[in-house]
């Protein structure tokens, strides 16, 4: 059984690095995708305060399939482009959205969703899918929570090829 959790919640930057710590004992050693986007979507509802959703979206073929996640029902498909995770998978780059209504195409799949951020995942140059969190909060995630996501998606990456 394992048993993670951050030593100081109030810090974020503690938290940070307890959650990249957590991420990366829990993958180690194992070789499968899907059961490591599944433990670390649970690891990250678990860690990370004010979320509706954590999960995975896979690139399967030209579009990205959804995988592992915490929350409501969501899309299963979506096109490259479309959406915040359309557009990480598409620029490669971390979508930091602080009001999701804004976000031209935005995909409504949880109602209550108000912010959200997606960092690509990407391992030998090909893009693996996307990390997706959700919050009920505006502006929930800021430049430090991207920074911290992004060191969490390169450590585990080749881990979820």
């Amino acid at each position: 059984m394992y048993d993670f959790a951050p030593t100081d919640p109030a810090d974020r930057q503690t938290l940070h690095a307890d959650l990249l710590s957590a991420a990366d004992a829990l993958t180690a050693g194992e070789p499968d995708a899907i059961a490591n986007m599944a433990n670390l979507a649970a690891l990250i509802w678990q860690f990370l305060p004010d979320l509706n959703w954590a999960g995975f979206y896979r690139m399967v073929g030209s579009e990205l399939v959804l995988g592992p996640f915490i929350g409501r029902p969501a899309c299963i498909r979506i096109p490259m482009g479309r959406g915040v995770c359309g557009a990480a998978a598409a620029t490669r780059e971390t979508q930091l959205v602080p009001d999701v209504h804004a976000f031209p195409g935005h995909i409504a799949c949880d109602t209550a969703s108000a912010s959200e951020i997606v960092v690509p995942v990407i391992h030998d140059g090909q893009l693996i899918g996307v990390l997706d969190l959700d919050s009920p909060v505006p502006a929930r995630f800021d430049v430090d929570d991207a920074r911290a996501l992004e060191a969490l998606v390169a450590k585990v990456a080749p881990r979820l090829a």
